[in-house]
């Protein structure tokens, strides 16, 4: 399918080193053919014993008509926050960013909204010239993990030094963590989702409703996240859907990892107690918290789950995106909810897809790592070809358990490993939904077969 006049639109599926969808009669690239050869191997890997998707910020992030109708990812969030110009493409991260542009003036130290604050003037002075810490460094402009990193560093340092003269950079670096943890804090629960734009939502519903059908004999799937964001959970509720998130009570919800086990299921013969399990289950764990959960002590299980209003003015029991995570995640409930992880993908048979992810979570990489060791085990990641790092150690192994998928989308500003595609165009279609495209695929042939030109009319002229 072509974009721009001359371009040809092409994206891969690697299985190790062979590329599914490449051409193998020097034919040229059909988007739609290609599209079509995903999703039928992707119908076996979605109904394999064990099934897990973990997603990524990436999940969370859609733009329509050139407008965010979900969170930004880390680039464009650290970008924000430190009051940087919108950067795009691959060479944003390679072009360095002055001083000059990076230190707005005291006026705009508060966002327009007011629900959060920057950086102010003294703040970058006091970090810069205290520490040498300077927050206009290139690192930063696109990269809100590295920042706080280093942030969470120099605390662990300041926290345990006697002089004097450090007091104030500690006082800044506090601060500064306080606001980049109340900012993701607003842009998890504040955006167009929250003001009744319901496009992000609806690409979450067709993404449940499509696993859904899954064949009930099997296992339940289980979706893993590390976004804080609900968008799961709303997409589950609209859409009447049964799930597990580790909680259980009514009128006061609570984290006990036990509910993990439990399966909900349906009675089918009172006399012999024969039960079906619910076809539409789901398993939900949320490895890095939610913004609508809070710690009250006094009770065996201390983490609730309240409305986004009430926990507003409450400690949010997340991990926020800092490589600190690798420590954090051994406290609980994270000790829990990443346990529920590890033994899932190593099970026997188990295919792990990984969508809006790019390998940026040591913790979450080694248990990845670890199931790999498995035989039987099967990684579905859905990322840019070009990404470095992990996902192109992984990719130079050349091992076909791991599929990649990724590359340009059928329109121009679409990209094939987006969330958005796969639960669109990759994921198999509902048996509804197959039938209405079956009776399409035959009108449209009858149609351009009726727009030919009959060899008995042709005579008769």
């Amino acid at each position: 399918m072509a974009g721009e006049e001359g371009s040809v639109r092409e994206f891969s599926f690697l299985k190790g080193a062979e590329n599914i969808v490449a051409s193998k009669d020097g034919s040229a690239f059909q988007w739609n053919v290609a599209a079509t050869r995903v999703r039928e191997n992707l119908h076996d890997a979605l109904n394999a014993k064990n099934l897990a998707f973990l997603f990524g910020s990436g999940c969370s992030s859609v733009v329509d008509g050139g407008t965010q109708k979900g969170i930004p990812t880390m680039g464009p969030l650290a970008g924000e926050f430190l009051n940087v110009p919108s950067r795009s493409g691959d060479a944003a991260v390679a072009n360095a960013v002055t001083a000059a542009d990076m230190i707005p003036p005291l006026s705009t130290s508060t966002s327009p909204k007011g629900d959060f604050e920057r950086p102010s003037e003294e703040e970058r002075r006091v970090l810069l010239q205290t520490l040498g810490f300077d927050l206009a460094s290139a690192e930063f402009a696109n990269n809100l993990e590295r920042l706080m990193e280093a942030l969470y560093s120099f605390q662990f340092v300041l926290r345990r030094s006697s002089s004097e003269a450090l007091k104030p950079a500690a006082q800044v670096v506090d601060s500064l963590i306080k606001k980049v943890t109340k900012f993701v804090t607003v842009r998890c629960s504040s955006g167009a989702f929250s003001q009744g734009d319901d496009t992000l939502v609806r690409l979450y519903q067709s993404f449940y409703r499509k696993l859904s059908y899954r064949d009930r004999t099997l296992p339940r799937p289980w979706v893993f996240t590390t976004n804080y964001d609900l968008f799961s959970e709303t997409a589950m509720d609209r859409l009447g859907m049964p799930y597990c998130n580790g909680f259980s009570g009514t009128v006061e919800r609570r984290f006990n990892p036990t509910t993990y086990r439990y399966a909900l299921a349906e009675q089918l013969d009172l006399t012999n107690r024969k039960w079906a399990a619910v076809d539409s289950f789901i398993y939900l764990c949320k490895l890095h918290g939610s913004i609508n959960w809070v710690e009250e002590g006094g009770s065996l299980f201390p983490i609730r789950e309240v409305t986004v209003d009430q926990a507003q003015d409450a400690d949010r029991v997340m991990i926020y995106p800092t490589p600190m995570k690798q420590n954090a995640s051994f406290g609980s409930p994270y000790s829990d909810l990443f346990r529920e992880f590890q033994a899932r993908v190593v099970k026997e048979q188990t295919v792990l897809f990984v969508v809006g992810y790019s390998f940026g979570d040591e913790h979450v990489n080694n248990i990845i790592f670890q199931a790999l060791t498995i035989p039987s085990f099967r990684l579905v990641a859905l990322l840019s070809p070009d990404t470095p790092g992990i996902p192109k150690k992984l990719r130079d192994l050349n091992d076909p358990r791991i599929w990649f998928i990724g590359g340009d989308g059928p329109e121009d500003h679409t990209r094939a490993h987006y969330f958005d595609i796969f639960v669109e165009r990759f994921m198999p279609e509902a048996p509804g939904d197959k039938v209405d495209t079956a009776v399409e695929r035959v009108l449209r042939e009858l149609i351009a077969r009726g727009n030919e030109p009959d060899g008995d009319e042709e005579h008769l002229s």
